[in-house]
């Protein structure tokens, strides 16, 4: 059986390198920058690939708890998601994504949904019946493998998504605001965490994009984490009347981390900037926004959750902004 997990991954395995800065053919503002963008993909990568060779997806939290440095832990788990989907899809595995998702992943059940979303990029099937494939997933989280979707196109292929603006032409309704979220995440990525060069590239949208492109940001800059202290104060000056968004974001990373049991200190500071509150109390405001939320309607339910989040910011953004 061994051999059948080895070939699994000489499959379908991604190299290293696509990880690269160089490579993506990102900006560049410097080694520090590009060694910390690199850390998350090449850990993602490394969550990816040992769950193309687990045996079972109890095994493989354990290993990945066991390997992988708390801050990064999150990016592993996402990337282990997208394993999963694969070889449930292709039917190497049956139902392992659930299984990893029932238990063993809780823990990370945003990043895996945001996981989940990357083997929708990678397999045309999954984007011809996206309703159908959404479905199957929680009716409040099932955007954030849209999210997922997203990020990827930014990442590999920021030419069409980011400089020419392109979207999937299957994408209908509310998934077209969802895949601008995971977009936004991808821009702190393509832009190297130069926040001179993202509010430009926001700028050059069609504006009815921004505030959910702004709020993406902000979950990156929370989660992902920057270098200078002083960026996350900036993030907010520029991101101007769509720092409410970008605030959401901030405190979207912060639940995932709580939830997770990996909080940082760069979380902590990227929430008292963007928020106005600790990571811990930006997190809580998170978990008390999806109180009593109204079932689907023309509004997803999970809009209704953005939106209540940052309505609750909206004043300690404007103050903090004065």
């Amino acid at each position: 059986m061994t051999l059948v997990y080895r070939a699994r991954r000489a499959l379908f395995g991604i190299s290293l390198a696509e990880a690269g800065v160089e490579r993506r053919g990102f900006h560049s503002t410097g080694p520090a920058a590009a060694e910390r963008l690199e850390r998350v993909g090449k850990e993602f990568l490394g969550g990816y690939h040992i769950a193309l060779e687990a045996f079972s997806p109890a095994a493989l939290a354990d290993q990945l708890n066991a390997r992988t440095d708390p801050d990064y832990r999150g990016f592993a788990f996402e990337g282990a998601a997208m394993a999963f989907t694969l070889l449930d899809q292709l039917h190497f595995t049956r139902n392992a994504l659930c299984e990893f998702l029932a238990r063993p992943g809780e823990p990370h059940v945003y990043m895996l949904h945001v996981g989940a979303g990357w083997a929708v990029a990678r397999l045309p099937w999954l984007q011809w019946r996206l309703t159908s494939f959404l479905n199957s997933f929680d009716p409040l989280l099932r955007w954030l493998v849209v999210d997922g979707y997203g990020f990827h196109e930014g990442y590999f292929h920021w030419p069409a998504s980011i400089r020419r603006h392109q979207l999937p032409h299957r994408l209908t309704g509310y998934a077209v605001r969802a895949f601008d979220h995971g977009l936004g995440r991808s821009l702190w990525f393509v832009e190297g965490m130069d926040l001179t060069r993202i509010a430009s590239s926001i700028r050059a949208f069609p504006s009815h994009r921004h505030d959910d492109l702004w709020a993406g940001v902000g979950l990156a800059c929370a989660y992902a984490g920057c270098l200078d202290p002083h960026a996350p104060e900036h993030l907010a000056e520029l991101a101007g009347e769509h720092a409410p968004a970008a605030a959401q974001g901030a405190a979207f990373a912060a639940e995932a981390r709580a939830h997770a049991g990996n909080p940082t200190a760069h979380c902590d500071l990227a929430c008292r900037a963007l928020c106005g509150l600790p990571a811990a109390d930006a997190a809580a405001i998170a978990r008390e926004a999806r109180n009593d939320l109204p079932a689907d309607g023309t509004i997803p339910a999970y809009e209704v959750w953005r939106s209540r989040i940052q309505h609750h910011f909206l004043p300690a953004v404007k103050g903090a902004c004065q």
